[in-house]
């Protein structure tokens, strides 16, 4: 059956997983052995922790689906942790929430691409003097497939994101049937250790938490989907659950099985694969695809960030530009603000994935939290049949969240997280200051109020010439058209250049315009403003404060017609006469009306006999 054209812009339930699940999945790269790095430090005997830890990951994870699969069906005009706190948990709760997602999202598209680059110059050594131009090389080439739409995008993703999947499952299920590893792995241990004690263990948990950013994104990004949308969501939220959970499990037996360990020049993934399917083609495929999906990861950032961002934007707390979607049903605002902030990052870090990785995963936790204790609170307040086990489910969640988010904070606090936890609160207050502001603008316009019947007052429109031309033509009668009342005025320069010759009776050249417009008879009076210094903006700036303190019409209006430059030659050819008088005016004025009427130069030429007929009225 044929899709309506709005619905073939949609994603289906294989390309949600293919577009907003790379964060996650791609997770499986780098959270086994952020786990590792931190227990390896303790020697030999802290790694028998790491398959438990990891169990307990995806504990918290299946927790996380499963919550996040009754928010999906709450809230399916999406939102996530944003729009159940809003509505549950009062405004302040909910911008914490937005502004402690936008900053995971932000860090997400860094953390995604500068893995990506550091896996590629380390297969090509003679790329890392380049990593900073090629991070941003890559978050170019991600912004453009987006901004060129979210479909496309998805197929784009679609088949890496299926390669990846296929190629974990070679590894787990190749290195689950093997005795020994292929090949023989390095266990080279760091001299200097530590005892196994709660707080490494804790510490451990929380870097391994890093594999769970990109699970909200999905709900976040639930009209994205086709109909039924919540439907689609949700069973592409539970495939992300059961996938991820998998691979976490299925790389953790290997690292147990094998007593893989951290190694300077490569990484705990390419150890397993290596060991899985030997140092063959095989490996390098499977490298290949890895590095693709690292780079790749940044799109659920860019899924899930400008639909938020256009969420705060409907509720008034970011300009309403965020709101605006293009052809294809695009944020274009929203992408842009992203890649501009993520590009900064990788600029500022240098491209170095471990300088982010301390801030990572910290501020998602905090929306994970309020998002269960939302919905707690939203089953409550419903009490549909089965409310309670619901509520349960949320409950049992935001337990988990909280205690994470204590112990990424805790434990990531003096290694980055200090960052965040200003980050956050400038986002609230930044929020909190535009919705005073539209407050402020709402109030005075009126919105929403009946306004008092409409009524003609007298309006001057004003138009500034410099000569006649078919562009003055169309100024003369466009000011007719807006008021009774118009004038035209003209700036005449009283150096010793533009004087009358009294020896060749030469005109001056307010005299010879002035006979040219009486010629012309536009019915419309000339008045000649003198200036000495060869200013146009201050002579008319201080005839229309003449007018403003006479008091005599309800509204002055300025008409500036120009020619509307269509390329950057056009533009320098031209002068800059209305660019000047705008920027003069505005400051100048207290209640002027400006308008800048800008012509094609095409349209001006084409039809010349009419122009001439508009001016005198025929």
């Amino acid at each position: 059956m044929n899709q309506p054209d709005g619905e073939r812009e949609r994603l289906t339930a294989l390309g949600g997983l293919a577009a907003l699940s790379l964060d996650a999945l791609s997770s499986v790269a780098y959270g086994p052995e952020a786990i590792l790095v931190v227990l390896v430090t303790a020697g030999v005997s802290a790694l028998k922790y790491s398959l438990p830890i990891t169990a307990a990951i995806v504990i918290l994870l299946a927790a996380l689906v499963t919550s996040y699969r009754q928010v999906i069906e709450a809230f399916p005009n999406g939102g996530g942790a944003y729009a159940v706190s809003k509505r549950h948990l009062g405004k302040v709760p909910s911008l914490v929430a937005a502004a402690s997602l936008i900053v995971d999202y932000i860090l997400n598209a860094a953390v995604g691409v500068s893995a990506g680059v550091e896996a590629l110059t380390a297969a090509f050594p003679a790329l890392y003097g380049a990593r900073v131009w090629l991070c941003l090389l890559v978050l170019a080439l991600i912004t453009a497939s987006n901004m060129w739409g979210v479909v496309e995008s998805a197929r784009i993703f679609m088949v890496p994101t299926l390669a990846f999947i296929a190629a974990m499952a070679v590894v787990i299920i190749g290195g689950l049937v093997r005795s020994q590893p292929d090949v023989a792995l390095s266990h080279a241990m760091p001299s200097i250790t530590d005892s196994v004690g709660v707080l490494l263990i804790l510490k451990a948990f929380a870097s391994g938490c890093s594999a769970l950013t990109g699970v909200e994104a999905i709900a976040n990004s639930v009209p994205q989907f086709r109909k039924p949308r919540a439907k689609r969501a949700q069973h592409t939220e539970v495939w992300l659950g059961v996938l991820l959970g998998v691979m976490l499990l299925g790389l953790g037996e290997l690292i147990r099985r094998w007593d893989v360990v951290p190694q300077s020049g490569t990484t705990v993934l390419a150890q397993l694969t290596e060991g899985a399917v030997g140092h063959n083609a095989l490996y390098y495929v499977i490298q290949l695809i890895t590095l693709v999906l690292l780079a790749l990861a940044a799109n659920t950032s860019f899924g899930g960030l400008p639909v938020l961002a256009g969420l705060l934007a409907h509720d008034n707390f970011l300009p309403h530009v965020f709101g605006l979607r293009a052809d294809r049903r695009v944020y274009r605002y929203g992408i842009g603000v992203l890649a501009v902030a993520a590009a900064l990052l990788l600029v500022a870090s240098r491209g170095d994935t471990q300088a982010l990785v301390p801030l990572f995963a910290v501020g998602v936790f905090v929306g994970f939290t309020l998002s269960q204790v939302g919905m707690v609170r939203h089953w409550r307040e419903q009490r549909s049949s089965g409310w309670v086990y619901r509520a349960w489910i949320n409950g049992v969640g935001a337990v988990l969240t909280f205690a994470a988010t204590v112990i990424e904070l805790g434990s990531k606090f003096l290694a980055g997280a200090w960052l965040v936890a200003i980050v956050i609160p400038l986002l609230v207050l930044l929020f909190l200051a535009v919705g005073r502001a539209y407050e402020r603008i709402g109030v005075q316009l009126g919105i929403g109020q009946v306004p008092p019947p409409p009524v003609k007052m007298p309006v001057l429109v004003v138009v500034p010439v410099m000569g006649l031309s078919r562009l003055t033509a169309e100024g003369i009668s466009a000011a007719l058209s807006l008021g009774d009342d118009v004038v035209a005025v003209t700036v005449v320069y009283t150096d010793s250049d533009d004087d009358s010759d009294s020896e060749t009776g030469a005109q001056a050249p307010d005299a010879s315009f002035r006979e040219q417009w009486q010629a012309w008879r536009p019915e419309v009076p000339l008045i000649t403003l003198r200036s000495v210094h060869r200013s146009l903006a201050k002579p008319i700036v201080h005839y229309l404060r003449r007018l403003e303190a006479e008091d005599t019409y309800h509204r002055l209006v300025v008409l500036i017609p120009e020619v509307q430059p269509t390329g950057p030659l056009q533009w320098l050819l031209h002068n800059q006469r209305g660019i000047i008088l705008d920027r003069a005016i505005r400051r100048g004025t207290a209640n002027v009306v400006l308008c800048r009427l800008r012509y094609r130069l095409e349209t001006l030429a084409a039809d010349p006999a009419g122009a001439a007929d508009a001016a005198s009225g025929r």
